[in-house]
C-alpha cells in the first residue's frame, strides 16, 4: 500500500470559529490528509467510512457508542456564540414552524431541545438549505449557524436568541458544539497530540489569524478577534464534559440520541 493511502484522513470544516483549531494543519508535511466539508457532510463521511477522523457536530459522536472523543481541541462556548442564532418572526411562544440550516445537526438539536423546555414548543421542521435566505422561507422562525448567523438577515424580527446564551443561562452548564472524533477501529497514533498542539498555537495566534480571516467573513480584525477571544472556547474540559453529558440526555429523552451509552474519550488530561 501506498504511502498515501497509509495517511488517515481528517476532515474538518471551512466555518470561521474551526480556524483556530486547524492553524498550521495545512503544512504538506503532515502525515494526515486534511479534508473540508460541512459539519454535518463531515459526520455522514466518518459513518461511511470515508473519514478516520472528523471535527463533528455533538450530537453525531452520541449516536455510534464506539467513536471515540480523541482530543481536547473541540468547539465550545461558556456564553453567547454570536455564530448560532434562532430568528423568530412572532414571539418566542407563538413559533409553530421552524427553518433549519443544514450545516449542523446540533444547532437544530440544541434549539429544539430550548424550545421544548422554555415554552413546550415542538414546531414543525423545514430544512433551509446552504446558500438560501430568509426570504426563500415563510417559517414563523429561522435557525442560521456559522458564517451567515453573525450577519444579520436585511429583515425585522420579533425576536433573536443568541443560543449558546440561551443554553448556557438555562443549563448552567456551556455547550461543546463540535468535537475530534474518531471511527472504531482507527489507530489514530499521535494524531490527538497533534490537534491540541495546533489549538495551542492558534490561540497563540489569535491575531494573526483575525487579521486574515476577518474580510472573508465581513468583519473587522477587531470584531474577529473578539469573537475568537469572548465567544469561543476551545478546550474540553470538566465541565464541558458536564455540558455534554446534559445535552446527550436532554437529546436522548426527545428521540434525538440513543437512549443508553455514553461517550468515549481518549486518555488525555482535561482542565475544569
Amino acid at each position: 500500500m501506498s504511502e498515501a493511502k497509509n495517511k488517515l484522513q481528517v476532515g474538518a470544516v471551512r466555518y470561521l470559529n474551526t480556524k483556530p483549531l486547524v492553524y498550521g494543519l495545512d503544512d504538506a508535511a503532515r502525515p494526515f490528509d486534511l479534508l473540508f466539508d460541512l459539519p454535518s457532510r463531515l459526520a455522514d463521511r466518518l459513518a461511511r467510512g470515508d473519514l478516520d477522523v472528523a471535527l463533528i457536530p455533538t450530537v453525531e459522536a452520541f449516536q455510534n457508542p464506539d467513536y471515540t472523543i480523541i482530543s481536547d481541541a473541540c468547539i465550545a462556548c461558556r456564553g453567547p456564540v454570536w455564530s448560532v442564532k434562532l430568528f423568530s418572526r412572532v414571539p418566542l411562544e407563538q413559533i409553530r414552524s421552524l427553518a433549519l440550516d443544514e450545516g449542523s445537526r446540533t444547532s437544530v438539536a440544541m434549539v429544539r431541545i430550548l424550545l421544548n423546555e422554555r415554552f413546550g414548543l415542538e414546531p414543525h421542521l423545514q430544512p433551509l438549505p446552504i446558500g438560501e435566505s430568509t426570504g426563500s422561507t415563510d417559517a414563523d422562525a429561522i435557525l442560521l449557524i456559522g458564517d451567515r448567523a453573525i450577519h444579520p438577515p436585511a429583515e425585522r424580527f420579533a425576536a433573536v436568541w443568541d443560543l449558546g446564551d440561551q443554553w448556557c443561562r438555562w443549563a448552567e452548564l456551556p455547550f461543546v458544539f463540535a468535537m475530534w472524533t474518531a471511527r472504531p477501529g482507527i489507530d489514530v497514533g499521535s494524531l490527538g497530540e497533534q490537534l491540541a498542539a495546533a489549538r495551542d498555537a492558534g490561540l497563540a495566534n489569535l491575531p494573526h489569524i483575525a487579521e486574515a480571516e476577518a474580510a472573508s467573513v465581513g468583519l473587522t480584525p477587531d470584531e474577529c478577534l473578539h469573537y475568537f477571544r469572548d465567544n469561543l472556547h476551545f478546550q474540553l474540559g470538566q465541565h464541558e464534559r458536564r455540558g455534554l453529558e446534559r445535552f446527550r440526555q436532554l437529546a436522548a429523552q426527545r428521540g434525538l440520541a440513543p437512549k443508553s451509552g455514553t461517550l468515549r474519550f481518549a486518555d488525555y488530561s482535561t482542565t475544569p
